[in-house]
């Protein structure tokens, strides 16, 4: 059964800070960079990023990750991608996202609405049921 977790206002903050990193590298009219995601990493650090679309684009979640890992980072406790114009402002991860955050980090709490519409946070690994993992032999 899926854990569901309330949000705070620390999580609140996190939608702004997305929704600002995302203000200020929107590109009207090229759109490689549509969506802007935050991190809260376990020690109150918080990292912000943007998509960076094209032929092979990446997503604002591996974008923020990838930032927080290069700068030493390795725990991480909520993330949230953000558009100005979704529901409650919050998109859920994609796919790969969500592939991703099962292998990085399955404890992560993801921001995203629930079915009635209702912002909620639940763990990665909750967002990928029978996800694929490594084997090791």
């Amino acid at each position: 059964m899926m854990e569901r977790f309330e949000l705070n206002d620390t999580d609140k903050r996190l939608i702004e800070i997305a929704l600002d990193v995302l203000k200020r590298n929107f590109d009207d009219g090229v759109y490689n960079h549509t969506v802007g995601c935050a991190l809260l990493c376990a020690d109150g650090s918080i990292f912000s990023g943007v998509n960076c679309d094209g032929i092979h684009g990446s997503c604002a979640e591996y974008v923020t990750i990838g930032m927080a890992i290069s700068a030493g980072q390795r725990e991480f406790d909520t993330i949230v991608a953000a558009h100005d114009k979704h529901l409650n402002f919050v998109i859920p991860p994609c796919g790969n996202c969500r592939q991703m955050l099962y292998e990085y980090c399955p404890d992560v709490k993801v921001i995203v609405n629930d079915e009635n519409g209702k912002l909620i946070k639940v763990k990665a690994r909750d967002l990928l049921p029978f996800a694929w993992q490594s084997v090791v032999c």
